[in-house]
């Protein structure tokens, strides 16, 4: 069964042959360099290299100096320019491309960052652009407490200023990332006073400083892929304001956004061979027709029709990302897919499906999959919320 991330592409021998007088146009040449750089380039820039950062800051620093990762950014701000029609010739070209070390910078790079092109000063543009798109910085996200989960506008996080600088006290949780992360995209209340939506703001925080601690938080699945982030009087300039102070909200709201984005379109960039225990990319129908093959089940018909549900479903995920359709949407179909496909894992792996010996690779890798599928209802959003907002947002139906 072919893979959602599979894309039939024109050969680059071929992409002159609509240009007038041979010459090609703006659109092939870019093909031409994605396709280039993924051939030649990458792994070029990655031989020799085995450290999960080490290879992930080569792989952001290559992408960036071959004109790839800022498109979309300003150049005057360390981007590399371009429309909507550039990244959609990006997203087609670099399909089952990306290697999964990007996961690294998913927070900064499909978050945090247009977040700060769209909303910060010059000042933040020019200081957090081009460190975050070449893999110099790395990002995570302090939104979520204990005690503000899905109504994050009841977070608790204070943020007071002192002179030059603000004093940022309090707790985060379910922190992905944290543990290697440079900066922070924070939201702290700056006006207890206020109404809960109007007293919050959005910072930068750096993480390597006096006053942050983190601590890892371990999942059923054994990977501790959250933390919680202790603040305790941490300080940032008080110009790494994201918009206006008191207006963070706003703010929090378009990253939100961009979250949604990403999460319902990450897992059809990537190979379908590529097994990753790590992120919220559902399982790939190609490797469930693989595990199906295996266990003799290919001729059964319900696992075939189940299988092609999936496929199907891949499909509909990879066209969602090339519309401008709510990002709700996207981040709703990734959780069912997900969901659908560690059922049919499940299935397939039989009453063994959930314990595992972990140098069992292939079975421990589905485990992990069929253990970790839940939380895709709850990640980036829960799908109550997403829902609500669509049902809101989308449709103009009153509030419950």
């Amino acid at each position: 069964m072919p893979s959602a991330a599979e894309q039939p592409t024109m050969p680059a021998g071929e992409l002159g042959v609509k240009a007038q007088a041979g010459k090609p146009s703006r659109e092939q040449r870019l093909r031409l360099t994605i396709r280039e750089f993924f051939d030649v380039t990458l792994p070029r820039a990655l031989t020799g290299l085995d450290g999960r950062l080490e290879r992930a800051r080569a792989w952001r620093a290559a992408f960036y100096d071959a004109g790839l990762a800022g498109l979309g950014y300003p150049e005057s701000f360390g981007g590399h320019g371009g429309d909507s029609s550039d990244l959609a010739v990006l997203a087609e070209e670099s399909r089952g491309r990306i290697p999964p070390e990007e996961d690294v910078f998913g927070i900064g790079v499909r978050m945090a960052l247009p977040v700060i092109r769209d909303l910060a000063s010059p000042e933040l543009k020019s200081r957090f652009l081009r460190s975050g798109l070449s893999g110099q910085e790395i990002w995570c996200q302090l939104y979520s407490e204990p005690g503000a989960g899905s109504d994050l506008a009841s977070l608790s996080t204070s943020a007071v200023r002192d002179g030059e600088e603000w004093v940022v006290s309090g707790q985060k949780v379910w922190t992905s990332g944290a543990q290697h992360s440079d900066l922070a995209i924070l939201l702290a209340r700056t006006d207890p006073a206020a109404p809960k939506h109007r007293g919050i703001t959005m910072f930068v925080l750096a993480m390597h400083q006096p006053g942050v601690t983190v601590r890892p938080l371990r999942q059923m699945t054994g990977v501790a892929e959250f933390n919680e982030v202790f603040l305790d009087e941490a300080r940032l300039p008080a110009s790494w304001v994201v918009g206006d102070v008191n207006d963070g909200w706003r703010a929090a709201v378009a990253l939100l956004g961009y979250e949604r984005v990403a999460t319902g379109t990450s897992s059809v960039e990537r190979p379908a061979t590529q097994k990753l225990k790590a992120g919220r990319a559902p399982l790939p129908a190609a490797q469930l027709a693989e595990l199906a093959a295996l266990r003799h089940r290919s001729d059964d018909l319900s696992v075939r029709q189940d299988l092609a549900r999936l496929y199907a479903g891949e499909r509909i995920m990879a066209w969602l990302g090339m519309r401008a359709a709510h990002p709700s949407i996207g981040k709703l179909w990734r959780t069912r897919q997900g969901r659908a496909a560690a059922q049919v894992a499940h299935g397939l792996a039989l009453s063994g499906g959930a314990a595992w010996e972990q140098d069992d690779q292939d079975r421990d890798y589905f485990a992990y999959h069929i253990l970790n599928c839940r939380a895709m209802s709850i990640g980036g959003g829960t799908d109550e919320m997403q829902r609500n907002t669509l049902a809101e947002k989308a449709l103009g139906l009153p509030r419950s």
